[in-house]
C-alpha cells in the first residue's frame, strides 16, 4: 500500500470515528488496531506491549493518581468553601469583587488540586449562587469560574504536565517551575480584566452593601481557612523544588496531606474516603486508557512514516521555525474544540515533540505554551469540558449560549498570555533557570 492511501486511511479513520461521538479512546485505539490488523506482521505487536510496560510502568506515572487523590479529598474537605467565605470578607466590598474574589480562589486551589473541572464544579456550586444572589450579571459570575477553573492545569502541580513530561521524558520539576509565572501572569490578567470592566459598568457585579460587610475581627478570623491549604502547597512543591522528595514522593505526602487537613477540619468520613478513591480509580483509569490507545495509534503512525512526512512539511513552512510554531498552534486551537486535552496531548506529542526539538526549540516551553492551548480547549465549543461543567452547575434557565457569550472574553485573554508567552519565552524558562539551571 502507498504512504498517500495509508495515511489517509489512519487519520481518515480518526476523523470519522470522533465525528460519530465515539470517546477518544476508542477513535485511537479502535483505529489503530484495525490499521495494524490489515498491514502490520503478529509478532511485532509484541512493540505495543513493551510500549505500555515503558510509560505504565514509569515511577513517575504514580504521581497522577495520587495528585488525583490529593484532588478530590481536598475538594471534599470543605477548604473551597472556607476560602470562598475568606474572599468574601476581604474584597466582597468591591465592584465585582466576589467575581475577583472567585479567580483568586481558583489560582489556590490550582496550587492543590492539578485539575480543571474540580475547581470548576466546587466554585460553581459554591460561588455562583452568591453572585447572582448579589445582582451579578451570569455572564461575569459564570465566566470567571469557568475561566479559572482552567487554572488548574497551569499552575502547578498539574496532572496533565505530569503525563506531558512522560510523554517529552522531560523533568516534572522544570515543567511545575515554568507554569508558576505564565499561571500567575493569567490570573492576574482574569482578575485585571474583571475589576476593570466591573469599575466602568457597575451594574454588571454591584458591590456589597455596608450590613453585609466583614468587620476587621471577622476578616482576620477569616484568614484561618488559608493555614492548612497553604502549608500543604508549601510541603508538596517546596518538597519538589528544593530536591528534597520527587515528584511521585511529594504526590504521595500531598495525598497524605489532604486526609489530614480533611481530619483536622473534622470532615473526614469513611463515605468521603471511599468517594474520593472512587473517583480516583475512575479518571486514573481513563487517562490510562487514553495512553494505551494513544501509544498504539503512535505506532501506527510510525510505521508508515508519518513523523518523517510532517518533520518535512514543518520545516519547509514560510517564516521557518516560527511558521511551525504558528501552524501547531492553530492545529492545537482546533483539535481543542473537538477533543479531551489528554487525547491531544497522546496524539500530537510524538509528532510535534520531534519537530521542535529539531527546530530548536526547548521542549519545556513548548510543554507550557502547549497547557495555555489545552486551557483554551477546556473553555471552547462545542466540546469545550468547562462549558458541560458549568452547564451542569449552573441555575435553571441558563442556556448553552449564554455559557459561550460568557468564556469568549476570557478566551482572548488565554490567546493574549499565549502570544505573550510565544513572543517571550522567558515568561516561562526563567525561573526553572534560574532554580534548576538551564538545559
Amino acid at each position: 500500500m502507498s504512504f498517500d492511501f495509508l495515511n489517509w486511511l489512519l487519520f481518515g479513520g480518526l476523523i470519522v470515528f470522533v465525528a460519530l461521538g465515539l470517546p477518544i479512546v476508542f477513535c485511537l485505539g479502535g483505529v489503530a488496531v484495525i490499521f495494524l490488523l490489515l498491514v502490520w506482521d503478529p509478532p511485532y505487536y509484541q512493540a505495543i506491549y513493551w510500549d505500555m510496560q515503558r510509560v505504565l510502568g514509569s515511577f513517575s506515572f504514580l504521581a497522577i493518581p495520587l495528585f488525583i487523590f490529593m484532588a478530590n479529598m481536598l475538594e471534599r474537605s470543605g477548604i473551597a468553601e472556607d476560602l470562598y467565605t475568606m474572599i468574601h470578607h476581604w474584597i466582597g466590598r468591591l465592584a465585582g469583587g466576589l467575581a475577583m474574589g472567585t479567580v483568586l480562589i481558583c489560582t489556590l486551589l490550582s496550587a492543590m488540586v492539578g485539575l480543571s473541572g474540580a475547581a470548576v464544579v466546587t466554585m460553581g456550586v459554591t460561588a455562583l449562587p452568591s453572585m447572582l444572589k448579589r445582582g451579578y450579571d451570569k455572564r461575569i459570575a459564570i465566566g470567571s469560574i469557568a475561566a479559572g477553573g482552567t487554572l488548574g492545569i497551569l499552575i502547578p502541580p498539574s496532572v496533565i504536565m505530569v503525563v506531558y513530561a512522560i510523554a517529552a521524558k522531560e523533568s516534572i520539576a522544570r515543567l511545575f517551575l515554568a507554569g508558576i509565572l505564565p499561571g500567575l501572569l493569567l490570573s492576574s490578567i482574569f482578575i485585571a480584566y474583571i475589576g476593570i470592566r466591573c469599575r466602568l459598568q457597575p451594574h454588571l457585579a454591584p458591590s456589597l452593601p455596608p450590613k453585609e460587610r466583614a468587620s476587621w475581627k471577622e476578616k482576620f478570623t477569616s484568614l484561618r481557612s488559608v493555614i492548612l491549604p497553604a502549608s500543604l502547597v508549601v510541603l508538596v512543591l517546596g518538597s519538589i523544588f528544593m530536591g528534597i522528595a520527587t515528584v511521585t514522593e511529594s504526590a504521595a505526602v500531598g495525598a497524605a496531606g489532604a486526609i489530614l487537613c480533611a481530619v483536622i477540619l473534622r470532615r473526614f468520613t469513611w463515605q468521603k474516603f471511599k468517594e474520593t478513591n472512587y473517583e480516583t480509580l475512575k479518571l486514573t483509569c481513563m487517562i490510562m486508557w487514553i495512553l494505551i490507545a494513544a501509544l498504539s495509534f503512535t505506532r501506527a503512525y510510525i510505521i508508515i512514516g508519518v513523523l518523517q512526512f510532517f518533520q518535512e512539511v514543518f520545516t519547509g513552512l514560510p517564516l521557518g521555525p516560527w511558521g511551525a510554531i504558528i501552524v501547531i498552534q492553530l492545529t492545537f486551537l482546533l483539535l481543542g474544540c473537538f477533543l479531551d486535552p489528554f487525547g491531544i496531548l497522546m496524539v500530537t506529542m510524538p509528532v510535534f515533540i520531534p519537530i521542535i526539538t529539531s527546530l530548536g526549540f526547548d521542549p519545556v516551553w513548548f510543554g507550557i505554551i502547549f497547557v495555555v492551548n489545552m486551557e483554551m480547549a477546556y473553555l471552547t465549543p462545542p466540546v469545550g469540558l468547562n462549558l458541560f461543567y458549568m452547564k451542569g452547575v449552573a441555575p435553571k434557565g441558563t442556556t448553552m449560549g449564554d455559557i459561550y457569550r460568557s468564556i469568549m472574553p476570557f478566551v482572548l485573554l488565554q490567546g493574549f498570555v499565549l502570544a505573550l508567552l510565544t513572543i517571550f519565552p522567558q515568561i516561562a524558562l526563567w525561573l526553572p533557570n534560574l532554580l534548576m539551571g538551564s538545559q
